[in-house]
């Protein structure tokens, strides 16, 4: 869900059969076993449908590395981010059942929702839930469910926004967000009278056909073609656990498989048409899907001489060499994945992988080196690059975290008087975080979200350095405390470490002020 996530812009190195012919099955077999080895990935499955076709639809590597079971075509990934585009076929069809209309005032529909000022509030509409241009920052509430196991609730999602500082005039910047998709799902639950989930599986994934597919966790029935996620963060391979809950699933929650997501590609290119002549939705609503809503800045990369680039409702849209690409990443810990189509061609790719952080790059290299095969683009030698962005990346940012533990080491704990930071600071929106002793060390718990828990270490001055219990994911975050005259913090800030932190670890949007 982490739409999204760091994201790479580069992909493979081809062989010189590749150079300006459209790629085989036997190449895009060798691509993908090459990429998931670079990239240290255990498993993957990749799909190809084109002129409504599947061309190719395959597993490869391993679902879990602890039951070496293999992938397969309807093995089971959580797609994270590429839920998105479900949510607003959902909203689409409700549209079509005159149930609502996409300028409807949220608030129409929730009443109890909130936004940072009045006039947003009130003129803020159903597609604004869905394009990213809100006003408020980059992720801005994820840490509500980042990690999981926190206990927020929808109530508090819907008032929520009330507590953050803008950072842009409303519609007026793009700035990708997960949790107003959530309120998009609760809005579907209110106006169906039904769940998200049941919404999802009867109107959208049984008249599909998409038998294998599940709009959660715990939808899930056949638990044996279920891909477990895996992370690499702290050297080596290791399986970590799936996330178990979520306030809904409006925002990633969908598990799929490349079969099915076959299925849904061809839907979309088909515009809402599948089966004999039956429609999921109108033609009118696929445009309306597949328009610019949020501009945004496009990579003006030359190789594909882009001139836009922009969001829809559930997509990225943007052009490469004269070609409509419609795509979405998907992102979660130890699930990565990709949806990319050019509509002009009837081609649409999808890459589903297991394994944090590689899986960016295993679906950057496979899905551009079959999109530049199909558009006659030479070799770019795509894998070479796309490693070295991402060691290059990955070493900027190892380098300044390694540096900080170094300068933690170095400091002088011992001079550090607890009890002038111990006590209780509570954020409007994240709720009460402690500041306590634990087995002698001073630590920091939060109430709401028990997996962010771990020891302060003194960092310099009256910031600390906290290394979460929780690892599964690169979030370890500076605690900066703000001190009173009498030197006893009253208000403590935080920011991630690393810049290389996922964006739904936005710790610089706690306030969080002294009450006990």
């Amino acid at each position: 869900m982490r739409t999204v996530f760091a994201l790479f812009a580069f992909l493979i190195l081809l062989s010189p059969s590749f150079v300006h012919s459209q790629i085989t099955s036997a190449q895009v077999d060798s691509l993908v076993q090459e990429a998931m080895e670079k990239f240290e990935v255990a498993g993957a499955a990749v799909a190809i449908v084109k002129d409504g076709k599947v061309i190719h639809q395959k597993g490869y590597g391993v679902q879990s590395i602890e039951t070496n079971t293999p992938v397969s075509e309807i093995s089971n990934f959580a797609i994270a981010s590429n839920t998105k585009a479900f949510t607003t076929v959902a909203l689409a069809i409700l549209e079509e059942e005159g149930k609502i209309n996409w300028d409807d005032k949220v608030i129409k529909h929730l009443p109890e929702f909130r936004m940072y000022n009045d006039y947003v509030t009130e003129n803020f509409n159903i597609q604004d839930l869905l394009t990213h241009r809100s006003g408020l920052g980059l992720g801005a509430g994820d840490l509500m469910f980042f990690p999981d196991g926190a206990n927020f609730t929808i109530g508090d999602v819907l008032g929520v926004f009330q507590y953050f500082e803008p950072v842009s005039d409303f519609r007026t910047k793009y700035d990708y967000d997960n949790v107003l998709y959530l309120v998009a799902g609760e809005l579907i639950a209110r106006v169906s009278g039904m769940s998200y989930d049941d919404f999802i599986s009867k109107k959208i994934l049984k008249p599909l056909k998409m038998d294998n597919s599940a709009p959660s966790l715990q939808k899930i029935t056949n638990k044996n073609m279920l891909a477990m996620p895996h992370t690499t963060a702290d050297g080596g391979i290791r399986e970590i656990p799936h996330i178990i809950k979520s306030i809904n699933g409006a925002a990633g929650g969908m598990f799929s498989n490349v079969s099915d997501m076959a299925i849904w590609m061809n839907l979309q290119l088909n515009k809402g048409e599948y089966g004999n002549g039956q429609r999921l939705f109108s033609e009118e609503n696929h445009r309306e899907m597949w328009k610019v809503h949020t501009v945004i800045e496009p990579n003006r990369y030359e190789r594909y001489n882009s001139h836009f680039a922009g969001y829809g409702l559930g997509w990225f849209l943007a052009d490469k060499k004269g070609d409509l690409e419609v795509s979405h990443t998907g992102g979660l810990p130890g699930m990565l994945s990709k949806v990319a189509m050019l509509p002009d061609r009837d081609l649409g790719v999808v890459v589903l992988t297991n394994t944090e952080s590689g899986g960016a790059g295993v679906f950057s290299t496979v899905v551009n080196t079959i999109l530049d095969s199909y558009m006659g683009l030479d070799d770019n030698n795509w894998l070479e690059l796309n490693l070295q962005n991402a060691r290059n990346r990955e070493g900027q940012g190892d380098e300044i975290t390694k540096k900080t533990w170094e300068t933690v080491k170095k400091a002088d704990q011992s001079s550090v008087i607890a009890e002038n930071y111990l006590g209780i600071y509570r954020d409007n929106w994240f709720g009460d975080v402690v500041v306590h002793r634990k087995d002698g060390q001073l630590w920091i718990s939060s109430k709401r979200s028990p997996k962010l828990n771990g020891p302060l270490k003194l960092y310099k001055d009256h910031t600390f350095a906290v290394k979460w219990e929780y690892q599964d994911m690169n979030a370890d975050a500076f605690a900066i405390f703000e001190i009173d005259d009498k030197g006893k913090a009253q208000n403590l800030k935080m920011k991630g470490i690393s810049p290389n932190i996922d964006f739904s670890f936005d710790f610089q949007d706690l306030d969080l002020k002294r009450v006990e």
